[in-house]
């Protein structure tokens, strides 16, 4: 699994855990249920499934595992099928431990989350600044959410949230390289509590580590 794909995962959730979008006087069904969502989820696990779609629709690559989120910016990816791969972000420094290669590679998180809408997990009340807000359709029950970035330069060109009766089921968002990834979450929990050591990690014993994590933070801009 490449980086670029586990961060593409976590792209749409980067929308769940940021702050409230952009004042309108008349709202949609679509900026209703993205509005209660953001302000009243702090916490989110399940499991997932994905699949990474080529420009022709056709099945590319297939995944699944499952993900703890905790706003802000604390989030565990772990992929189980068809390899093992586990993407671990603890408001300090994103991790990413590759199992079967016996490799991690950590990076300062503000750093490895600059470039991609990751940044999201921030949780900044201005971050969708950044997204232009396209409108909403339903289909089949479920209500997609449509965004798009104002700045494609990260790769990405748009990004949906597909809620059923209320709720976070489906994700969708696309590439510049015309690929489209697609999550369905299954046994999703919002509001629970999550242990602690979801969101720390520790090198294993014996893998090469690439990089060199942060040890605190860096100062505030005034």
């Amino acid at each position: 699994m490449h980086i670029r794909n586990l961060t593409a995962c976590i792209t749409a959730f980067c929308l769940a855990t940021a702050g409230p979008l952009l004042a309108q006087e008349e709202k949609d069904e679509g900026q209703l249920l993205v509005e209660d969502f953001l302000q009243n989820i702090v916490t989110i696990s399940g499991r997932f499934e994905q699949q990474l779609l080529d420009a022709d629709n056709n099945v590319v690559e297939e995944s699944s595992g499952t993900l703890n989120i905790r706003r802000p910016g604390q989030f565990r990816w772990s992929y189980f099928d068809p390899y093992q791969q586990i993407l671990v972000a603890d408001g300090l420094n994103m991790w990413s431990y590759d199992v079967d290669l016996e490799q991690v590679t950590v990076k300062a998180q503000g750093e490895a989350l600059s470039s991609t809408p990751a940044l999201l997990l921030g949780g900044s009340s201005d971050v969708l600044d950044d997204f232009d807000y396209i409108g909403s359709v339903t289909e089949r029950g479920t209500v997609w959410v449509r965004l798009r970035p104002k700045n494609t330069d990260n790769g990405f060109n748009k990004v949906e949230l597909g809620f059923t009766g209320g709720k976070l089921t489906r994700m969708l968002f696309g590439d510049n390289l015309e690929q489209t990834t697609l999550i369905a979450l299954f046994d999703v929990a919002f509001n629970e509590p999550i242990d602690e050591r979801k969101f720390a990690f520790v090198p294993p014993a014996g893998v090469d580590v690439v990089g060199q994590p942060a040890t605190e933070s860096p100062p505030a801009d005034h």
